[in-house]
């Protein structure tokens, strides 16, 4: 009997792999009129073409051959879609968002390392802790976040000053631009300090696990996409927590390790504000922020509101707004240094302007840090070219179908406006692409120019409507899912740049610098491409 059942079982398993090889190598999908590139693998497609360290001129050639929507192949002979029209991205973000989910290896994953958050929940519960956190991130509040982050931008400072002060020193930027972001959204968004940033603070352990996440998901990025869906939730909580204690994979156990710091750092911490809150203003007064912080700020929140949410969903915020605003603000902000490295000139003018506003206003106010038009060119730009986070994935829940800005020439010779997207699809959204689409930035869009946001946008870019948030742009996506910190992100760049270009002057290292494409980019140098790091020469400016 038990013979017979295995038997079916594998019978049922062989003829649906069977099936799933006609219906994606036989069968006619509408898909397949879009143009797009030949597979590099008949068992892997153009996945490692897409997902890989050095894809920069992979997803560059897609844009200049094929357009702003492609046909991708992926494991198998899936097929995909990888999309930077603006209207094919406001269907895909804002107007159809619920048939165009985020992907189950996004959600999965996420639920996995962080809980139930904003990440890794859809629908209803979304929406409810996206309306529990809108108001922390209110223009209102991000004005008393300035103190906090000025007092720790000034302990970067004078650590920095320090290793300058005889000589110029090639310093790795990044590991400090990291220690920063996270003191930075510690303090303000938890009341926490991880870092006091002096030259020989280790810092919190916490501190090294959220660093090394990211690569280590991006090396484990196969099967995240295809085996963690198909077993996350096979058996009890403790069967497969054993599963991972027994499987030998170094990368996997130490995923398990840094999921675990992080969750039970974020117990202590969420315990002493609850502790601080129960026992009144005075006890309140006392904590990192006194209580302005973002954490504090949303239990009280979720005090007042007739529906709460539950202690692990704000559990699970914490880490996410860790892990959201720390990897993604220290990228931006290296890369910008980086940037000013190589243009000098670019450097003095932004100096200049900060002297200009500091001498009016010493300690400057979030109206002044506001007020400093060519520092915010200079991070649009960097933010538009130079994408934290180059691309995002999703998957159609159900039929649809997609339009189009401009026709795109399908396989057949004809014109496409749009194209019958089957449900089950997956979608890369090409924030990188979409970033750089000639057709509303211009032939010199590829140029990083500051200079250009100091006019108005041309026409082609606002009658274009990309989705996006910011600035015409997808770099902090759009519609219901588009980033809540936004604001606070644009605001942690310009405290920083404010206070670093003030006392220091960058100039390029001797060593060949290259940037890592991954879930979140980040720069090595090229004969050490196993660690990240950004070397940059520091001295005092006049």
């Amino acid at each position: 009997m038990f013979a017979t059942a295995v038997l079916v079982l594998l019978t049922l398993v062989i003829a649906r792999f069977v099936w799933l090889l006609f219906s994606r190598f036989v069968l006619r999908s509408p898909l397949d009129n879009i143009p797009g590139p030949p597979r590099e693998s008949l068992l892997t497609g153009n996945f490692r073409q897409i997902f890989n360290p050095n894809a920069w001129a992979f997803h560059d050639s897609l844009a200049v051959q094929y357009g702003p929507v492609v046909r991708m192949t992926g494991l198998l002979g899936e097929k995909q879609l990888y999309v930077a029209d603006p209207k094919a991205l406001h269907h895909i973000v804002v107007k159809d968002q619920y048939i165009y989910e985020e992907h189950p290896q996004f959600t999965i994953s996420n639920t996995v390392l962080f809980g139930d958050s904003l990440f890794s929940t859809s629908g209803d519960r979304h929406k409810k802790q996206r309306k529990l956190m809108n108001p922390v991130f209110s223009t209102a509040h991000m004005r008393d976040m300035i103190p906090i982050f000025q007092d720790v931008v000034a302990a970067l400072r004078h650590t920095l000053e320090g290793q300058v002060q005889d000589d110029p020193q090639e310093i790795d930027m990044l590991h400090w631009m990291g220690r920063t972001a996270l003191e930075l959204i510690g303090r303000s968004g938890l009341g926490y300090s991880f870092d006091s940033l002096a030259v020989d603070d280790p810092g919190h352990p916490y501190a090294a696990s959220i660093k090394e996440l990211i690569p280590t998901m991006f090396r484990m990025f196969f099967a995240r996409v295809y085996i963690l869906p198909m077993v996350y939730n096979v058996g009890p909580a403790w069967f497969r927590r054993a599963i991972v204690n027994i499987v030998p994979w170094r990368d996997l156990h130490s995923l398990r390790d840094k999921v675990d710091l992080m969750w039970n750092t974020s117990q202590e911490i969420y315990a002493q504000k609850m502790n601080a809150l129960r026992a009144g203003d005075v006890a309140v007064a006392k904590q990192i922020g006194q209580g302005r912080d973002i954490l504090s700020l949303l239990i009280r929140a979720n005090m007042r509101t007739d529906d709460p949410c539950s202690e692990d969903e704000l559990l699970a915020q914490m880490s996410t707004l860790i892990f959201a605003a720390m990897d993604t603000t220290s990228s931006a902000l290296s890369r910008i240094l980086q940037l000013l490295a190589l243009h000098p000139e670019v450097q003095d003018r932004m100096r200049d302007e900060i002297r200009a506003s500091k001498k009016a206003h010493p300690v400057m106010t979030y109206d002044d840090l506001e007020g400093l038009t060519y520092v915010d060119a200079v991070c649009r730009e960097t933010l538009r070219l130079f994408p934290p986070v180059p691309q995002l994935f999703r998957m159609t829940q159900k039929d649809v179908v997609m339009p189009f800005d401009a026709h795109i020439t399908g396989v057949d010779g004809r014109p496409l406006s749009e194209v019958f997207v089957p449900a089950g699809t997956p979608l890369i959204i090409s924030i990188f692409n979409a970033n750089r689409n000639k057709a509303m930035w211009g032939e010199d869009a590829t140029e990083w120019k500051p200079e250009r946001w100091l006019a108005p946008l041309p026409e082609s870019v606002t009658a274009a409507h990309m989705p996006g948030i910011y600035s015409h742009l997808m770099t902090f996506l759009g519609g219901g899912r588009a980033c809540l910190g936004f604001k606070f992100s644009q605001l942690e760049l310009k405290v920083v740049l404010a206070e670093l270009l003030d006392a220091f002057k960058f100039s390029p290292s001797d060593k060949t610098v290259r940037w890592r494409m991954s879930n979140i980019v980040s720069a090595y140098v090229e004969e050490q491409p196993q660690k990240s790091q950004l070397p940059i020469v520091l001295s005092r400016a006049n």
